[in-house]
């Protein structure tokens, strides 16, 4: 079967292969789950629960006992009944000794503890454990010219699967074994993990080797979600992304509930209200890496609220740092450039958002401004932005920081990026995209993201935030 919403994209170390991947109805596949935790003991009971020999393994003998006696070591609702039938049926078993779970296994699933350290870094030391404690029964056990694959269930920092790989290919380089690694990320929350398990949002698969997707799309085959097949770094940048957001959420809304509930508004109803919207807050949008945000509204209602918290000593951290951060981006731009060496600047794109004339706190703007203080040669290109047409307080207001904008503003593109050292482009206009592959400038520093491969390919390409 073709599994719905495969997107057949695979990225091989910077190199793209396309690949259209048939999943053939999933056969009993034997699986080694190591670690007994609570992603773990999930992982174990739902596999076994759909046809495959799942073995977990654990160095806590108290956790095998359970297991093996068909009890959860974690609360879970209805893992117990799951354990349960796994273990009566012979699907599920559980053992501290890695050799008899490894014994003609095609997959390992890695799901130990990856906790932070004093410094915050993730402590990887349970997971090269297990990946060294793995590497002699697989050499004892594997079938000639046999393929397992490593699969890391743990949330990883990028690089780690790689990390991995280097390991096994170094160990098994002189046999006729072969094993593969891969990450592929779990979204299980307590108390509705067997329900979450069954109902992913996708299946991800980070890995360089596509033996290791076909492996681990066939033991997950019987979950109705679409696969995306990614380079490692993705799949293992996702589940911190997805965890960030999550925290960012709930400070978000207690944030606003302790200004909101200081001023009479009930901030549940505010809340509940906000979520109705799924065009805007509830949504993608916003959610692209890359410049700053500006315009007539966002600065400053962020400032009117800050104040409002201020008014009523307030101590609001995530909002108030949105401010700082934006104006992180504009620095680290100019510092880009500064970094670059040269004197000449492009800058195509000038309003806060394309296709718009509207210049109020613009970062573009912003940026345009600095650079010409610091003493830099700028020209500028936006297709939409006519200096004669601008009035009220959007004249007002570009006058006040660019006041000779009419002398530095040029009819075309073309005429802004020639002879420049550098082009920032936060436009991806069509004439903009032909200018630059006509006469790319020495460095190109893209703001916006939407140029497209061409451009990216270019010499002197540079992506702001990717």
């Amino acid at each position: 079967m073709y599994l719905p919403g495969f997107q057949p994209l695979v990225l091989v170390y910077g190199a793209i292969i396309s690949r259209t991947l048939r999943i053939e109805p999933h056969g009993r596949m034997k699986v080694a789950v190591f670690g007994l935790g609570y992603v773990g003991t999930v992982t174990a009971g739902c596999l076994a629960a759909n046809g495959h020999d799942v073995w977990g393994v654990d160095p806590d003998e108290l956790k095998v006992a359970a297991v093996s006696a068909g009890h959860s070591p974690v609360v879970e609702p209805g893992l117990d009944a799951l354990l349960a039938e796994s273990v009566s049926s012979g699907r599920l078993h559980a053992t501290v000794h890695p050799q008899d779970a490894l014994e003609g296994a095609d997959a390992s699933l890695l799901c130990v503890g990856t906790p932070s350290t004093t410094s915050g870094e993730s402590n990887l030391a349970y997971i090269y454990r297990v990946v060294e404690d793995l590497i002699q029964p697989l050499k004892s056990s594997m079938r000639p010219r046999a393929f397992h694959t490593v699969v890391i269930r743990s949330t990883v920092p990028p690089g780690t699967v790689e990390d991995v790989t280097a390991i096994l290919q170094a160990a098994f380089q002189d046999s006729d074994l072969d094993v593969g690694a891969a990450m592929c990320p779990e979204f299980l929350r307590e108390g509705t993990g067997i329900a979450d398990f069954y109902s992913p949002p996708y299946t991800v698969i980070g890995t360089s080797d596509l033996r290791a997707i076909d492996v681990v799309s066939r033991l997950f085959s019987f979950i109705d979600s679409p696969i995306r097949a990614v380079h490692p770094r993705t799949a293992e940048a996702l589940k911190y992304a997805c965890n960030a957001f999550h925290a960012t959420k709930v400070s978000f809304a207690n944030e606003l509930g302790r200004v909101f509930g200081r001023l009479g508004v009930d901030s549940r109803e505010v809340m509940d209200l906000f979520c109705e919207d799924s065009r805007l807050n509830i949504s993608p949008k916003y959610l692209r890496p890359g410049f700053a945000f500006g315009g007539s509204c966002l600065p400053k209602d962020l400032r009117s609220l800050l104040y409002l918290a201020r008014s009523e000593s307030i101590d609001i951290p995530l909002l108030s740092g949105a401010l700082a951060s934006n104006r992180l981006s504009i620095d680290e731009a100019i510092d880009r450039v500064v970094a670059g060496g040269g004197n000449r600047v492009a800058l195509l794109g000038l309003s806060f958002k394309a296709g718009s004339d509207d210049l109020r706190e613009s970062p573009y703007v912003d940026l345009a401004e600095t650079l010409l203080g610091k003493g830099y040669e700028v020209r500028i290109h936006d297709p939409v932005v006519n200096p004669l047409s601008l009035v009220g307080a959007n004249r007002q207001y570009v006058e006040s920081k660019l006041p000779h904008l009419r002398r530095i503003l040029t009819e075309g593109p073309k005429e802004a990026i020639a002879g420049a050292d550098v082009a920032l482009v936060s436009c991806s206009a069509s004439e903009v995209i032909d200018a630059l592959l006509g006469d790319p400038p020495p460095r190109i520093i893209d703001l916006d993201g939407r140029l497209g491969r061409e451009i990216e390919a270019l010499q002197g390409y540079e992506g702001f935030a990717w």
